[in-house]
Parts: structure tokens; C-alpha cells; sequence
């Protein structure tokens, strides 16, 4: 995929760390390059599908979010769909609607987020077919 996605927490419509810890758990399996620490990892799948994510800590406010970029179809959209289900994220495309993996997570959302907020499973296909429908 060409365009970036974001993996964001909401906690009453503002952002919230991440847990990175778990972040680095779940990613571990899958870097190729880079580091928690570098503030980039490099990830491949399972059927060779790569993906970018940036992933700085701001001090004392943590890791606010993830930029994930140059993206594989396939087995690393569900990496991607776990890992943020996984956060408690949810998936703000460059374009489009946000992803979300229950209802109860709308209302954190910023406003201008929830109206059209999609609630998908934690799946490659799942998040394909999001996608696609954008």
C-alpha cells in the first residue's frame, strides 16, 4: 500500500500512550530492521509482506502512536489489525474512515472521527475489505 495509517489510542477524545512494552512483545516476532529504541521497525509477515512503522516516545507522554507506511496486502494487514486491536488503537487511514474493533470504542473517539468510525475484527481480510470499501 502507498499511503500511511495511523495506530492511535483515544481516551475521551484526546490521544493516549501506547503500552509499549506490549508493542514491542507483539512486534518482536516480525522486525527485520530497526528497534523499539531506533524509533523505526521494519516488519515482515509470514508470506514475506513488509511494513515501515515509526514509533517514537515523547518523554514523559510516551508512545503516542504509530505511522506505519509502505505496507504489504496479505498476511501484514493482520499483524497490523492485531497489533492495534491488541493496543487498544485504532487504524486513522491517511484517507478515509477510522477502524475500530468494538462500538464501545466510539465514544473516545475526537468527534469529527466517530460519525463515520467502522467497526471491523482484528483480521487481514477484514481490514483488506476496509480498505478496499474506501
Amino acid at each position: 500500500m502507498s499511503y500511511s495509517i495511523f495506530l492511535l489510542r483515544f481516551v475521551d477524545s484526546e490521544v493516549v500512550a501506547l503500552d509499549a512494552v506490549r508493542f514491542r512483545q507483539l512486534t518482536e516476532p516480525y522486525v527485520v530492521a530497526g528497534s523499539p529504541e531506533d524509533g523505526f521497525s521494519q516488519l515482515r509477515a509470514e508470506d514475506g509482506g513488509e511494513a515501515d512503522l515509526y514509533h517514537e516516545s515523547h518523554g514523559a507522554s510516551g508512545m503516542t502512536g504509530v505511522t506505519v507506511t509502505h505496507f504489504a496486502k496479505g498476511a501484514m494487514l493482520g499483524v497490523l489489525s492485531r497489533l492495534a486491536a491488541a493496543l487498544g488503537a485504532s487504524i486513522v487511514p491517511q484517507e478515509g474512515d477510522t477502524l475500530i474493533f468494538h462500538e464501545k470504542e466510539r465514544r473516545h473517539l475526537p468527534v469529527e472521527l466517530r460519525r463515520n468510525a467502522v467497526v471491523i475484527v482484528p483480521t487481514a481480510d477484514a481490514l483488506q475489505a476496509a480498505f478496499d470499501a474506501r
